[in-house]
């Protein structure tokens, strides 16, 4: 007879069940066969294949945080029952006794396993050998007593246990390396089932997104929702989905951003809306980008560009807290501070002191940012054409834009505002009272990446519907990502909207920095992939 007290060897993987060189479809194989066997014995009056009536009463968490600090003397005394249910990660046949390792959905030191000491008499011979031909990956539930064994490990041990549901794929021997990694993004659940780390990593995302949420309400934002199908895709600069609507004939669009139904709403009376949602933007894929993203836009009535810059690094900062308790991140390595102010640079200035194009020119007066030409040759330099980037026809702003885009954004490693965008680059900001050319408008960059968009918001009418029809104009021209002429927002700013400041942020790449993720499909459960084949 086995000593429950003994120690357990080393974990058996998958791969202990089956040798790694057996075919999969033979193991899948031989699951149906177990399966069949099991549909068999619910026809024959002994059980159901598929159990719904099991009722667990602890998580592994909840047994490790009451009842790991006694000891194996104090437990046999309280003689605690608990009923358990999860994943069978591991398992040991020894003889009339065995062990196995459920994995249910909770964390704690032991990552959310508990060890089932499963012993032949005690949950009948037929049971027990029924159990010893259950396979990794099972579903299974528990019943007994803890215990600690003489490694002094937590444990059941079982009075009873049941098969919930049979696996019919095994456990994979193997997950790690970038070969397996769109496995990881495309068969999630298996990600979430092997790994501990990706799993907390979406346990942060949600507190966080939870935390954002609570954040908003505590300061008088209302939370709505806004369309997803639009007749005419607005609020951003972006390539939309088109489809179709059968029932009223007519062409829609996914949405692109929420923004001008948010300031219609503004328009209406509300004071401050905010709204967490999906956007869609028909462009490229990247370790940055998903065609499918999460932001959270907000609107305040009698806000400008610098409260929405001061709410939005409160804002970050309280995400940091409720995702991870720390201000002080690390992100590929690297420290990122988020305690202390967050710099304030406008576009020029950043240009200025991070590279040389803050210098004299040459030969001549001014300094090199402010010169066309000398921003055009160096934007050449550094790989632009005119027949793609149209530099000849470029405004200075613009060319100043571009400049920055690709000499100082990934620079920006700390937490840094970026403000002052041109008004040709920004068809929804109010422009400067001091600078007509610029507008009351910022970029939120951590660790080399925008994170968030704002601005003081155009509310003259006229303005606006000047700048829609500039927006056409481009788009005539080419531009496939220039807005459209909304001609009822237009309609909406005409009854008035009071000065408000509006700000999106990036609740994907927040998460990545927050989890110290190095892909945005690390952080969405179901990235955008390619059809299988």
């Amino acid at each position: 007879m086995s000593d429950p007290l003994a120690p357990v060897s080393a974990p058996a993987s998958a791969s202990a069940q089956a040798p790694a060189t057996q075919d999969e479809n033979q193991l899948i194989l031989e699951r149906r066969e177990k399966l069949k066997a099991i549909r068999q014995r619910q026809l024959d009056g002994h059980g159901v294949a598929f159990p719904n009536d099991f009722k667990p009463t602890h998580k592994a968490e909840e047994l490790f945080a009451e009842y790991d600090a006694h000891s194996t003397e104090i437990l046999a005394g309280m003689a605690v029952t608990a009923k358990v249910a999860g994943r069978m990660m591991l398992k040991r046949v020894m003889g009339k006794a065995s062990f196995c390792t459920l994995q249910d959905a909770s964390f704690g030191p032991s990552g959310g396993r508990i060890q089932i000491y499963v012993k032949g008499e005690d949950v009948g011979a037929e049971l027990y050998a029924l159990f010893k031909h259950w396979d990794l990956g099972d579903i299974v539930a528990a019943e007994g007593t803890v215990f600690k064994t003489k490694t002094g490990e937590l444990s059941l041990h079982a009075s009873s246990i049941r098969l919930l549901t049979k696996s019919l794929r095994p456990m994979p021997d193997k997950f790690h390396g970038i070969n397996d990694q769109e496995v990881k993004y495309r068969q999630r659940y298996i990600d979430l089932m092997v790994d501990e780390t990706a799993r907390k990593r979406f346990v942060a995302r949600s507190k966080a997104v939870s935390g954002l949420r609570d954040f908003m309400v505590q300061h008088g934002f209302l939370e709505v929702e806004t369309p997803m199908l639009h007749p005419i895709p607005g609020g951003a600069n972006a390539k939309p989905f088109v489809t179709h609507h059968n029932a009223l004939d007519q062409q829609m669009f996914l949405r692109i951003a929420p923004e001008l139904y948010l300031k219609r709403l503004i328009v209406g009376g509300f004071d401050r809306v905010f709204e967490i949602n999906r956007n869609f933007r028909n462009e490229g894929i990247s370790v940055r980008h998903n065609p499918e993203f999460t932001m959270m836009e907000f609107y305040a009535a009698y806000w400008n560009y610098q409260d929405l810059m001061s709410f939005t690094e409160a804002l970050v900062r309280d995400a940091a807290i409720k995702a991870g308790d720390s201000l002080h991140l690390t992100y590929g390595g690297k420290a990122v501070d988020l305690e202390a102010p967050f710099e304030r640079l406008t576009i020029h200035e950043a240009i200025c002191k991070y590279t040389e194009a803050g210098e004299a020119l040459e030969g001549g007066s001014g300094r090199k940012v402010d010169d066309a030409t000398w921003l055009t040759n160096a934007l050449r330099k550094l790989g632009m054409t005119e027949a793609k980037h149209h530099l000849s026809t470029r405004s200075l702003a613009s060319l100043q834009v571009l400049y920055f885009e690709e000499t100082v954004e990934e620079k920006l490693w700390n937490p840094t505002f970026i403000c002052e965008h041109p008004v040709e680059i920004s068809p929804l900001a109010r422009a400067s009272d001091t600078n007509p050319q610029v507008t009351e408008r910022f970029e939120l960059y951590i660790t080399g990446r925008e994170f968030g968009n704002g601005f003081s918001e155009l509310n003259d009418a006229e303005d606006q519907a000047a700048r829609f029809k500039a927006q056409v104009d481009a788009k005539d021209s080419g531009d496939d990502e220039a807005m459209h002429y909304d001609h009822d927002f237009v309609r909406a700013l005409e009854h008035g909207m009071p000065p408000t400041g509006g700000c999106g942020i990036g609740i994907d790449r927040l998460m990545m920095l927050l989890t110290d993720s190095p892909s945005i499909r690390d952080i969405i459960l179901f990235p955008a992939l390619r059809r299988e084949a």
